[in-house]
């Protein structure tokens, strides 16, 4: 039987209960993910963004500014003032070193063809190898 997706509204209302990880999950090249990461990958069936995150951990790995944290985002459409897909129907990825800013160029950026992702953004941290929610940071 196939699980239905969640609705945005649901899922982001859902994800602010997260406050602390009772569980780590392991990627299996590494990475670990909270309980909250967990939630959002399988209620937006969202591996694939988990994925996409340590797939360019081998390269900032060796960056020193990036080696112990990063800060990830996903922008769907083009709502974002600074932060825009290709196609304001696609997505895009990006990896800060903080806050960003217009100007200055993430560490990564990846055009998302295509995605059914239900929120029209979310933000990852990434520290010492653990994948977060903001709110379980």
């Amino acid at each position: 039987m196939s699980k239905v997706k969640m609705d945005a509204e649901t899922l982001s209302k859902n994800l602010e209960h997260f406050n602390g990880s009772e569980q780590y999950y392991k990627h299996f090249l590494g990475l670990q993910y909270t309980d909250g990461v967990k939630y959002l990958a399988e209620n937006a069936e969202a591996y694939w963004l988990i994925d996409a995150i340590v797939s360019y951990q081998p390269r900032l790995r060796k960056v020193r500014s990036l080696s112990e944290f990063q800060l990830w985002f996903l922008h769907v459409g083009d709502k974002h003032e600074f932060i825009k897909p290709k196609s304001p129907n696609d997505a895009v990825l990006t990896c800060w070193e903080d806050t960003p800013k217009l100007g200055v160029t993430p560490a990564v950026i990846q055009q998302i063809p295509y995605t059914e992702f239900p929120l029209p953004e979310i933000k990852l941290f990434l520290r010492d190898r653990v994948l977060y929610l903001p709110s379980e940071n």
